[in-house]
């Protein structure tokens, strides 16, 4: 089961703009009305009358998808992740150290003067072991040896939980191969979608021009080489299938999995990988099947093309200004329709975040994260437990015997907050101040090792899959555990100073909203014990579905840029999560001091601060290159209808600002989603 988020991280999008006081830079305000379009009625359209005023006002920066307030939160992450960035570069005199590590990363990154001396040198040794490629078989080879370096490829391998045996690692390999966002891309044929594969035609014939290869050759090769993932495509899973964690459960022996590829010598290519499993999680057999005809199929030569594009694509960001600008022209403008690049600090705040996390991690929570808001953290999470039994317990369409599982299962969950109890470890890793892409490459040979290590062996639940300074929280299902990263508590999600009402529509729903994943279409496949085992009854599970599908189709009836719609099924985990964790945040809220009373805060009643917010965080404008690939691709809604469409089901939302029949947001009581 993956990390079902929060969200975050996969439509980055929000603004702070909250008075401070100048003397100690504490939040003052924590509603700004200023952003508010009062012409257009609550009950119309919420969002935009909590936000429509900003919206019409707002330009987007060229170097961001978008704006608002997550962008700003990010930014104002980044900013402190700077500082310390520059301290540690400035105190790394002890070897080994976590400011030598920290700081010498970041030097060899901000060097770009010796990153474009480089040129392309760095990859050419992975350039010259694929052009020594003679058949498919030397081709499995050198894609089983590339694990151990973080060049392997052909095979989508990793080691994390049995969904079975939760207790115990084991082997999975996923679907691979194709380097757009997922399937439908290369199928699709109306002229956005084709501006798409237009613009990945020319990436790739850039790479290869940059090596020297003339253009005709290079454009022959880049259409070889889509031809190639085009037939890879017809053989992988759609997002909305791979939602499914059954289907995407199957267990082979290593004979088994031999013969769903009688033509791929796995027992040299496991031994090359230095794994040693007898049996192995495959997700999706169909890519191996396919693969293993396609290997025999396809000409060697447009095999060792694509290896190579894959080779020159994935290293173009460590590599000199040219590989770094063609990365950029299709990933960032075609894809994302960003206008320019962001800052390079701002970037090597983000690699050294993902590749030395809990490094850097160590020093942010030192910095940024006082021990007061662990605790408040904690007894807000306590809260909305509490007043998640009692939905529980009183729901009207579940029975007893699946009541009380449910209620062990909430009961079960482990909270982390902040930052891990235990530190990772990074001491094979080597990291020189002038030495960026060997720096990188030690770095995904640490994270091989780490994980090759873990095959069979009992699972460590106290590990986290993000880091301190991460701006997010996930649910993972194979532990029951939900988790909020330090990045993440503060405004405007939360502030030990804000009233009751700013602190629970905001981190309150977020808290709710990774409870509810517990029990969404795929979380509630999981027992208590975070094992794939069916905890329902028949019954339940069938009226379960039948309350979803409600869900399902009030989300596909959303739309964004003109016509297209929100895929209902693949959006149903979170939109579950976010109607779900909307209601029980409203709840807790109500049983705090602030929540029983009427006493209003600049023009507005608790409830109604309550409401705006959760609005005032998905406050955001997003590019249509952006919100098009979202809605293709992201199993999180946009941020309008991640207001919208929780409150439209929500009776004290209507009561709150009076929506009445006629009002476009107003559903009848029949037609409102009523799971948790």
């Amino acid at each position: 089961m993956k990390l079902t988020r929060w969200g975050l991280i996969a439509v980055i999008a929000f603004t702070v703009t909250a008075c401070k006081n100048k003397s100690d830079q504490q939040q003052t305000v924590f509603f700004d009305r200023s952003g508010m379009d009062t012409t257009v009625k609550p009950g119309d359209n919420f969002f935009l009358y909590a936000n429509g005023k900003w919206i019409k006002n707002t330009k987007i920066p060229a170097s961001e998808t978008g704006w608002g307030t997550f962008y700003t939160l990010r930014d104002k992450n980044e900013a402190n992740i700077h500082q310390i960035l520059d301290y540690a570069a400035a105190h790394d005199d002890t070897a080994g150290s976590i400011n030598q590590k920290v700081g010498d990363m970041f030097k060899s990154g901000m060097d770009t003067v010796a990153i474009e001396k480089l040129s392309y040198d760095p990859v050419k040794p992975q350039l010259a072991k694929i052009a020594a490629v003679k058949d498919y078989k030397d081709l499995v080879k050198l894609a089983a040896d590339g694990f151990k370096t973080g060049d392997g490829f052909l095979f989508g391998f990793y080691i994390s939980p049995d969904d079975r045996i939760s207790t115990k690692n084991a082997a999975h390999f996923d679907q691979t191969g194709l380097n757009l966002p997922n399937r439908d891309y290369y199928f699709k044929t109306d002229s956005a979608s084709k501006k798409i594969l237009d613009g990945y035609v020319k990436y790739i014939a850039k790479l290869f021009t940059l090596t020297g290869v003339d253009a005709a050759t290079a454009n022959a090769k880049a259409a070889g080489i889509l031809k190639l993932e085009t037939a890879i495509a017809t053989s992988h899973l759609t997002p909305v299938q791979l939602r499914d964690p059954v289907k995407n459960y199957n267990k082979f022996t290593f004979a088994d999995f031999q013969k769903q590829m009688p033509d791929v010598d796995l027992q040299d290519a496991f031994s090359r990988m230095e794994l040693k499993a007898d049996t192995v999680l495959v997700g999706q057999p169909g890519y191996y099947k396919a693969l293993d005809g396609l290997l025999k199929s396809q000409p060697i030569d447009v095999w060792k093309d694509k290896a190579t594009f894959e080779a020159l694509s994935g290293a173009s960001t460590y590599l000199s200004k040219a590989f770094r600008d063609a990365h950029f022209d299709f990933f960032g403008k075609v894809l994302s329709g960003q206008k320019q690049q962001r800052d390079r600090w701002k970037l090597m705040s983000e690699d050294i975040d993902n590749g030395l996390g809990e490094l850097l991690g160590q020093l942010y929570v030192a910095k940024y994260f006082p021990p007061e808001a662990k605790t408040r953290m904690l007894d807000l999470v306590n809260n909305l437990q509490a007043v998640y039994k009692e939905r529980i317990e009183k729901l009207d369409w579940m029975s007893p015997e699946t009541k009380k599982r449910a209620v062990e299962k909430l009961a079960a969950f482990t909270k982390k907050i902040g930052y891990p109890d235990k530190w990772k470890k990074y001491d094979d890793v080597q990291i020189s101040k002038d030495a960026y892409y060997q720096n990188e490459q030690s770095i995904a040979a640490h994270n091989y090792r780490e994980m090759i290590k873990k095959v069979g062996k009992p699972v460590d639940r106290s590990e986290w899959q993000m880091t301190p300074p991460t701006i997010d929280a996930y649910n993972n299902g194979l532990a029951n555990e939900i988790v909020f990263p330090a990045g993440i508590l503060q405004f405007p999600f939360f502030d030990k100073d804000a009233d009751d009402a700013i602190n629970y529509g905001a981190i309150g729903v977020v808290i709710g909203h990774e409870m509810t994943h517990g029990f969404d279409d795929q979380g509630r496949q999981y027992d208590k014990d975070g094992n794939l085992k069916d905890w329902w009854t028949p019954e339940d599970a069938a009226k379960f579905k039948a309350r979803v599908k409600v869900l399902i189709d009030q989300y596909s009836q959303f739309t964004v840029l003109g016509n297209l719609h929100v895929n209902g099924e693949l959006t149903q985990g979170e939109n579950l999560a976010d109607v779900g964790g909307a209601m029980i945040a409203y709840q807790a809220f109500k049983n705090t001091p602030e929540g029983k009373s009427d006493t209003e805060i600049d023009g507005f009643t608790p409830d109604q601060r309550f409401f705006l917010s959760l609005t005032r965080v998905w406050q955001s404008k997003i590019r249509d290159e952006t919100e098009r690939m979202s809605i293709s691709n992201n199993p999180h809604s946009p941020p309008m209808y991640r207001v919208n469409g929780p409150f439209s089901n929500m009776p004290e939302f209507y009561k709150a600002f009076n929506v009445k029949p006629g009002d476009k947001m107003y559903r009848p009581d029949s037609l409102r989603v009523k799971v948790w």
